[in-house]
């Protein structure tokens, strides 16, 4: 995960959070969550058994206490998954901090889990989940 982050960081470097307003930000990322929700939803773009693709985790809001579903970049190591951001201020990994039970959904079907998570230039939550029952 070490690469990633001086991936990230060589990526970010040149777009501060001052100059994008944080408002512009947010409705950049619904728009996007929109399109992309569907199509993870489906079992497309979702990553392997180990490997990376993009899953939705479903975290509880920390003051609303409803649902909340975000589509991110993933990587997978069977029952482990991490998914990441730059951004200090993203809801979910503030979310995920109050009440790290949490589902991610994998193709087409959430498994429920626990998250920890840690902060740093690459904000990081690790997802261990609960074991796949389905015999299938």
């Amino acid at each position: 995960m070490a690469g990633i982050s001086v991936v990230v960081r060589r990526l970010t470097r040149s777009v501060t959070p001052s100059l994008i307003p944080p408002a512009i930000t947010r409705q950049a990322f619904s728009a996007l969550n929109a399109v992309v929700r569907p199509l993870l939803s489906t079992g497309i773009g979702n990553p392997p058994a180990v490997g990376f693709g993009a899953a939705v985790v479903e975290t509880v809001g920390r003051k609303s206490g409803q649902p909340r579903q975000v589509p991110l970049v993933a990587f997978r190591a069977l029952d482990r998954v991490y998914v990441s951001t730059v951004r200090a201020d993203s809801q979910w990994l503030a979310n995920l901090e109050a009440d790290g039970s949490t589902k991610v959904q994998l193709a087409s079907e959430f498994r429920p889990g626990q998250a920890t998570v840690r902060r740093g230039p690459l904000n990081i939550a690790v997802v261990d989940l609960e074991p796949d029952t389905d015999p299938a």
